[in-house]
Formats: structure tokens, C-alpha cells, sequence
């Protein structure tokens, strides 16, 4: 158990299928003035985090070793259960008889303005198998992460991100990037506004070359930036320019912002290949497995002068993390198909952060992890 208290500081496609739908809303507390002197608009956001799906499901049973992995269907509908019983719930003001310190303790939650996906929705991109037919993953998740009714699926705006199990799969020979086209149409569908298409949770900003997005909850920015901010894996276009447009566009009188990614500063995120034991491990100096110290650094200069209140990733399935590197707070729920969410709250004068994970099929859960800062108007 992990409870933190910070100091008081601080178009490649053309239009796709048919969707309908409304998306987000923002909910309003009192005025703020940026560092340009400029009247930033209220904020009281609460929502919600999951990464690391796996949906396993093929045309005929599951991806191999998914079973016993506990990929299952079944761990989905206890996740969703989990997230659509969250607003009944109060901010956790003990953890193991330990204080929060909480801003929020022992208060309702509330219902969330939405669940934000933090990659591996499937577990294969669309399946092993080299057919794409085969592979029924993508309808899994959609099926339980997008917004419905009933207790079968989450009941609040969906915006979806992707990792390396999404992006790595290649498809038959004569199309080998058949599942990540399909990813990311999946994306653009959800999310890209046009003149004649209303996606059901459409971005403020959509860049049609990366599938990179944000979007706003009052004066809080919210940015979804996939495997990792500048991945230009299989061909991929960096989206680092396009980041920085965003944050010169609508985060430079200071609001907070919150960037969402699947890799994270954990120490698998950031393992390199170690050529005496020929793995990859903590204390490798070769070639990094997912993102190196490059990818880390052109980041942090590309957020440097924004206020960047935390970044939410994935990738460790097992343990919930709470922690900071390099000036960033940075939060990681277990995996979602072990039962694992974070839920946040940013107000205008500071953010809650609890992660907790899911106890049974009824929607109950217990609070794991706790974090609380604060920050002058």
C-alpha cells in the first residue's frame, strides 16, 4: 500500500462508419487566472484510468495462453462492474488503516466524465492468427469499453488509447499493417470530428497522422498520446510536433494538463537488453526494450514550461504504482483485466489520485493506493 502526499507546489482516412452519440461534459468549480494573466475556466474533473485490456477473444475460443493468464471475459465484466459502481463509492480516507490525506476523503465519488484507455486494448492487435477475420479482439473490447447501457459495458464517455500489443501485430504478408490500420480506424471513428461525421467523444484536437488526440474538462487539458509520446515504430510519424502545436495551442496560459500513454518511468517500461545474460532486465545497457532515455528526454523538453499535473500509463500488469521521476508525477493501476482503474479528481486548486481494483463481479473494490496535491490560483 502506496499513499502519497505531494507538497503544495506547484486525413489519412476518409470518413469511416456510421456513429452516433454525445460525448463529454465538463463540470465547473470557480475561476483561475493562468501565468499570461488570462481567466482559465473552473475545473472540478473526476474520471476515471485503465490500461492493459487484453481482449483475448478469437473467432473460435481465446489467444493462446490467455486463459491461463486470467484473460477472460469473464475478468472484463468484473472490471466493468468495478468502474460502473465507482460513483456509488466514497474517496477512501483510511488505506490499511493508514490516512490518505485525500483532499476528497470521505466524500461520494460521483459519477466520472469519462474512462480514459492507457493501451493494450487486445491482446494481439486482432489475433495470431494471419487471417483478419479470425481475429474478433477489437469487437471484444468494444463491446465492453464503449459507452451503453446495461452491465455488460461501461456507462460513461470512452477515449481510447493504444500500446504495444495494439501496434506490434503484423498482419499477412501483402498487408502487414492490416491490425493497425484496424486499431486505429478505431480510434479516429471515436474520436476525430468533421464537417459531416460526429464521433461519440470527439477531441478538441485530433492529428490524423499520429491518431494522437485531446481535449478539455473545463480548464483541465487532457492529451492521449498512445504507446509513447514520439513512437515512430513500424513507420509510425513521431507525434512529438504535433504535441507541442497542442500544448502551444491550448495550455500555454498555464492550466493544468495530464498526458495520458502506455509506457511509463517503471523499471520494465525502461529496460534495456543485457548482452551477458542475454535479456532484457534493470541493469541492461544495450538496445532499450519499449522506449529509450531519448525518447524520455525529448519528452520532458516538449512539456518543459507547461503545467503538467501527471501522466497515467500502463504496461506492468501486476503492480500498482504510484511514483515520481524527473519532475513528473506518475500513476499505474494493475492491469484492467486483473481487476485494476485509478480514479482521479482535478480541481482548480489541486488533484486526488486513488488506485484500486476490483474484489468481485458485484462491483465492489478496495482502494490499494492513494496520492493528494495542491497548487495556488
Amino acid at each position: 500500500m502506496m499513499i502519497h502526499r505531494a507538497p503544495q507546489l506547484l486525413s489519412r482516412r476518409s470518413f469511416l462508419m456510421q456513429a452516433a452519440g454525445l460525448a463529454t461534459a465538463g463540470a465547473l468549480s470557480r475561476p483561475a487566472f493562468g501565468q499570461t494573466g488570462q481567466r482559465i475556466q473552473p475545473i472540478d474533473a473526476t474520471f476515471l484510468f485503465i490500461a492493459d485490456v487484453h481482449a483475448c477473444r478469437m473467432a473460435s475460443g481465446l489467444s493462446p495462453n490467455c486463459q491461463q493468464e486470467g484473460k477472460t471475459d469473464a475478468a472484463l465484466l468484473r472490471n466493468v462492474a468495478a468502474l460502473n459502481a465507482i460513483n456509488d463509492k466514497h474517496w477512501p480516507a483510511e488505506i490499511n488503516g493508514v490516512a490518505t490525506g485525500l483532499r476528497s476523503a470521505g466524500s461520494r465519488i460521483g459519477m466520472p466524465l469519462g474512462l480514459v484507455v492507457g493501451g493494450d486494448i487486445t491482446d494481439d492487435g486482432g489475433g495470431q492468427i494471419t487471417q483478419p477475420s479470425e481475429g474478433t479482439q477489437l469487437l471484444q473490447f468494444s463491446q465492453r469499453y464503449s459507452q451503453g447501457v446495461g452491465s455488460d459495458r461501461v456507462h460513461m464517455p470512452v477515449y481510447v488509447g493504444l500500446g504495444n500489443h495494439d501496434l506490434d501485430q503484423n498482419g499477412p504478408p501483402h498487408h502487414v499493417d492490416w491490425y493497425r490500420r484496424e486499431l486505429r480506424d478505431y480510434v479516429e471513428v471515436n474520436h476525430r470530428p468533421g464537417v459531416f461525421f460526429k464521433p461519440p467523444v470527439p477531441a478538441t484536437s485530433y492529428d490524423v497522422d499520429t491518431d494522437c488526440y485531446s481535449w478539455d474538462w473545463g480548464g483541465l487539458h487532457l492529451v492521449q498520446m498512445h504507446r509513447f509520446t514520439g513512437d515512430t515504430g513500424h513507420g509510425a510519424d513521431s507525434s512529438l510536433p504535433w504535441l507541442k502545436q497542442d500544448l502551444a495551442t491550448y495550455a500555454a496560459d498555464g492550466r493544468p494538463v495530464i498526458l495520458f500513454q502506455h509506457y511509463g518511468w517503471d523499471t520494465f517500461s525502461t529496460e534495456r537488453w543485457d548482452p551477458a545474460k542475454r535479456t532484457y532486465d534493470d541493469d541492461g545497457a544495450g538496445a532499450p526494450h519499449w522506449w529509450g532515455e531519448a525518447d524520455r528526454q525529448a519528452l520532458l523538453a516538449a512539456l518543459k514550461g507547461y503545467n503538467v499535473v501527471g501522466i497515467f500509463h500502463g504496461h506492468q500488469h501486476d503492480t500498482p504504482l504510484i511514483y515520481r521521476r524527473d519532475g513528473l508525477d506518475l500513476f499505474k493501476p494493475k492491469a484492467a483485466y486483473m481487476g485494476g482503474f485509478a480514479v482521479a479528481r482535478v480541481t482548480s486548486d489541486g488533484m486526488d489520485v486513488a488506485l484500486g481494483e476490483a474484489t468481485d463481479d458485484q462491483g465492489e473494490v478496495i482502494f490499494t493506493n492513494a496520492f493528494s496535491k495542491g497548487w495556488s490560483t
